[in-house]
């Protein structure tokens, strides 16, 4: 049975990118795990904050403008933060990312800061 986003989830998809926001629609049917977005849209005081807090390694976040989602997985209902449940979840968004012609970032594959719940859509191809 595929999942769903909830109404909260989806209220956080706005001011998303409409790109970002189609993959996230598609990974959702797509993925083995459920998930929920935490974050889309930041304001630049939320960044500062999480910067300040050593959440965020930068003050030019891709949330800040839109091209940045945060996933969080669940399971039985509860929130998980257990690495496998995420390489699954990047699984389903760099399919969707894949089939809908959008090109993807996660932020496990980073090299410095690995951002397991963080999906960002390429400065390159999506300059702000």
């Amino acid at each position: 049975m595929p999942f769903r986003l909830s109404p909260r989830s989806k209220e956080r998809l706005h001011g998303v990118h409409p790109d970002l926001a189609c993959v996230v629609e598609r990974a959702i049917a797509l993925t083995d795990v459920d998930f929920g977005v935490t974050e889309g849209l930041r304001t630049p005081a939320r960044q500062r904050a999480l910067y300040d807090g050593g959440a965020s390694t930068t003050l030019r976040s891709r949330h800040l403008t839109g091209h940045a989602v945060d996933l969080v997985a669940y399971v039985g209902g509860s929130v998980r933060w257990d690495w496998p449940l995420y390489d699954k979840i990047a699984e389903a968004m760099k399919a969707a990312a894949m089939i809908e012609g959008v090109p993807l970032e996660w932020g496990g594959d980073w090299i410095r800061f690995k951002d397991g719940p963080h999906f960002q859509l390429p400065w390159r191809e999506y300059p702000a």
